[in-house]
């Protein structure tokens, strides 16, 4: 049994750090100068809080979907949902950072939010932890929502 969690757990953070890695790729390697041309608001927090915060959700993340996996009444469907919405966590640093597309990544992201909530409120039905670790993502997501939308509105 161990040996299975220890597998699972190592299988969803390879997972939802792939979106990580691939999301890092396209912001490292794309975004300037394009970005730092860009007018942003009084809101927009210094470039150096982003790594930090995205490696603590997406350990939140991993830990949410783990903690659902190995509960009684899980059911794939989440899991897969689970998937889908790591796609468009991904997508988002591409169209916004790669393809320098603000008003699409505005609209993957409410798509995104949209994903986290349906997760957050099947999380809530199996799995109070699980429920709670999305709590600060989907709040961090709003959040981004907010700067994707200030940058669309100043540029």
């Amino acid at each position: 049994m161990l040996k299975n969690k220890f597998l699972s757990f190592t299988l969803f953070f390879i997972i939802t750090f792939s979106a990580s890695f691939i999301g890092g790729l396209a912001s490292v390697t794309l975004k300037e100068p394009w970005y730092s041309q860009l007018v942003k608001s009084n809101y927009n927090p210094p470039d150096w809080i982003f790594a930090p915060v995205w490696t603590t959700l997406y350990i939140m993340m991993t830990l949410a979907i783990w903690f659902f996996w190995h509960t009684k009444n899980r059911d794939v469907n989440t899991v897969y949902i689970y998937f889908i919405h790591i796609i468009f966590n991904t997508t988002w640093s591409i169209v916004f950072f790669g393809l320098h597309q603000i008003f699409l990544a505005l609209v993957v992201l409410i798509f995104l939010i949209f994903l986290i909530i349906i997760l957050i409120i099947r999380f809530k039905r199996v799995n109070f932890v699980s429920y709670y670790l999305m709590i600060p993502y989907l709040l961090w997501c709003c959040y981004a929502l907010f700067l994707n939308f200030n940058l669309f509105m100043l540029n």
